[in-house]
């Protein structure tokens, strides 16, 4: 196991609204209601914010608007990927997307 999938596997344990999912062929955070929060590819995590969230996430450095795992040209509204450097970040990323993510319907 790599240094982000244990990452990973930490976050998801250590938080009682996260369980494990698949997204795209990624290994995703899933919130109580079943909706995706965040995802992990390769070194990166992905992470759904609301807006003012998400312009903050963005000030992070190596941060980027999320894309399309297969089709990086193609962007996600209202996700960043956080790269792995950056990854003293990620749980508290995954919070925000989990508490952002159980306010959907």
């Amino acid at each position: 196991m790599d240094e982000c999938q244990r990452l990973f596997c930490d976050i998801i344990e250590s938080l009682s609204n996260a369980t494990q999912g698949k997204l795209f062929g990624a290994q995703s955070i899933k919130s109580n209601n079943g909706k995706n929060a965040a995802f992990l590819w390769k070194t990166s995590m992905t992470f759904k914010l609301d807006q003012d969230d998400l312009k903050k996430a963005l000030s992070i450095a190596g941060a980027t608007i999320g894309s399309h795992l297969y089709n990086t040209e193609k962007k996600m509204k209202g996700w960043v990927s956080i790269p792995e450097n950056q990854s003293q970040n990620w749980k508290s990323l995954t919070k925000l997307a989990l508490d952002y993510v159980e306010k959907l319907k």
